[in-house]
């Protein structure tokens, strides 16, 4: 399922005037961002568990353990603000466990190239996701936008770091990276909700 085929979430800076009955309100919005959030930051640290599981004793795993010491720290932020926010965390979280490990070592099982193409289609896919959330904060979410962009940055930087370690050059590069990037948007938009 494509992010496109997903109903787009009311935007949080809408004031009470703009809502329609039904629409959530400001909170509830912001709820779903540090949910999802903190659903993604626990499957990207469990796909970087899945590749390390496989690839953990070549060169390449000092990269890919980098990438994954950010993760934790991305994901340690969002556990707290899910505390301290009183947000519901995913119930899809089990699910995650299992897909995040399974992504990553599948991936990494077909190679190092193939590893690097999953974090190129996830990165891209998130630092989209983060950007839109920033841009639907308003000023009195000052830290939480802020820390998005911090995040989004070093997603980026993920990227560009598998990206000049060869995920082009993975077997069936384009059709790999679609498949990840729709099951990263899926995954998204369920955890948003669920």
């Amino acid at each position: 399922m494509s992010q496109a085929s997903a109903p787009p979430a009311p935007s949080p800076r809408h004031t009470a005037e703009d809502r329609l009955p039904g629409d959530p309100d400001r909170a509830t919005l912001v709820g779903r961002m540090i949910r999802v959030d903190q659903a993604g930051e626990y499957g990207a640290r469990r796909i970087y568990e899945g590749q390390l599981a496989v690839l953990g004793r070549r060169p390449v795993a000092v990269t890919i353990r980098r990438m994954a010491d950010q993760e934790q720290r991305h994901l340690e932020t969002f556990n707290k603000l899910i505390v301290e926010r009183r947000v519901r965390p995913t119930a899809l979280t089990p699910l995650w466990h299992i897909a995040g490990f399974a992504l990553g070592a599948g991936t990494a099982l077909l190679g190092e190239k193939a590893a690097m193409a999953c974090t190129v289609a996830v990165e891209e896919v998130i630092g989209e996701h983060y950007a839109g959330q920033e841009s639907n904060l308003g000023k009195d979410e000052k830290d939480l936008k802020e820390t998005l962009e911090r995040f989004r940055l070093e997603e980026q930087e993920h990227r560009d770091t598998a990206l000049a370690h060869g995920a082009e050059q993975a077997p069936a590069y384009p059709i790999l990276s679609r498949a990840i990037k729709d099951g990263t948007r899926l995954a998204i938009w369920l955890s948003t909700r669920l």
